[in-house]
């Protein structure tokens, strides 16, 4: 037996349920792991609240760290014993649990398992935007929202080492302090000032490249209002809500502005992918150009309470649930 925190019904944290299931062994492709750190996201959220619908029930989760101990049929990514990662793996909520081979990432000798659950989703995700959906190029300047968070803390420093400059938005004076000291060359309080004057003010009139925008509908149209012309806004979250675009000719009138929504599913379908995803990011946190930053951990069986913190806006850095 092992414990999980499944969905039966979807809506606030208080439908994550702690349970006792019986974990088989692993069929064609697929190996048993022991989990020893899980990592915490907004995609969390989405799918417990039924943003993102799912089959009911489901074991909640799509990040985690820990140590394989058992070998399905024709595996032959991995072996016994080694530590590996995944993403995009739902069912992470879980003591041990079965993860297909092909999902797993070994964990380098110089990344500890609470780093790896707490970075590879979050820093996968600042991989394809940064590399793949605008590739970022040194003199350009970017504006990312919710810096201090999980993702936003690797993304900064990231484009900072690429040799962007950075424009970030936090809320409140010790979110702004975090944001500044992981990349950010200047830091917004959208609490205390509206950003988008703020954004041009700093780039001297002419706005951003690039718009990275995981918050949603509270600040698409200032995130539209800091582009520079033919600028893109990249919407990957939807953290205040789902953005809409009603009037399409707003693009053309604010300076014929382009707008994407990426996931991740859709840059990591191939193993390949995934793998050089991967060696980019450890490469990077082995390097010192990516501090990881872990801003709180709970028992898993604390799930519902770490879902309340994250979105009550109360946590900076990445948090991990320990089985």
């Amino acid at each position: 037996m092992t414990r999980v925190v499944a969905v039966h019904a979807t809506g606030g944290p208080e439908v994550l349920s702690l349970e006792d299931r019986t974990i088989g062994a692993p069929g064609p492709g697929e190996v048993r792991i022991r989990q020893t750190a899980i990592g915490l996201n907004f995609i969390d959220t989405y799918q417990r609240s039924g943003l993102y619908p799912l089959p009911l029930p489901f074991v909640a989760g799509n990040e985690a760290a820990g140590v394989v101990t058992a070998l399905g049929e024709g595996v032959s990514e991995v072996k016994v014993g080694d530590r590996v990662c995944y993403q995009g793996a739902l069912g992470a909520y879980a003591e041990e649990r079965l993860v297909p081979a092909a999902r797993l990432v070994p964990i380098p000798e110089g990344v500890d398992d609470r780093t790896a659950a707490a970075v590879l989703l979050k820093g996968l995700t600042a991989y394809y935007l940064l590399f793949k959906t605008w590739p970022v190029r040194k003199g350009e300047t970017i504006l990312w929202h919710a810096a201090a968070g999980g993702t936003g803390l690797i993304a900064t420093q990231w484009a900072k080492a690429i040799g962007a400059t950075v424009i970030g938005t936090a809320g409140g004076p010790d979110k702004v302090a975090v944001a500044g000291a992981h990349g950010c060359d200047h830091v917004i309080d959208y609490r205390a000032e509206a950003f988008a004057p703020r954004v041009r003010e700093l780039t001297g009139g002419r706005g951003v490249d690039v718009v990275y925008d995981g918050v949603g509908k509270a600040t698409f149209e200032g995130s539209i209002d800091s582009l520079r012309p033919r600028g893109l806004l990249v919407s990957f979250g939807n953290a205040s809500g789902v953005v809409g675009i009603p009037d399409i000719t707003l693009l053309s009138r604010k300076g014929s502005l382009y707008v994407t929504r990426p996931t991740g599913t859709h840059y990591f379908v191939e193993r390949s992918d995934l793998l050089e995803g991967a060696r980019a990011l450890f490469g990077a946190i082995e390097s010192g150009a990516i501090r990881a930053e872990i801003g709180r951990t709970f028992p898993l069986a604390e799930a519902a309470e770490a879902h309340r913190a994250l979105e009550a806006r109360q946590t900076t850095g990445s948090v991990v649930l320990l089985p």
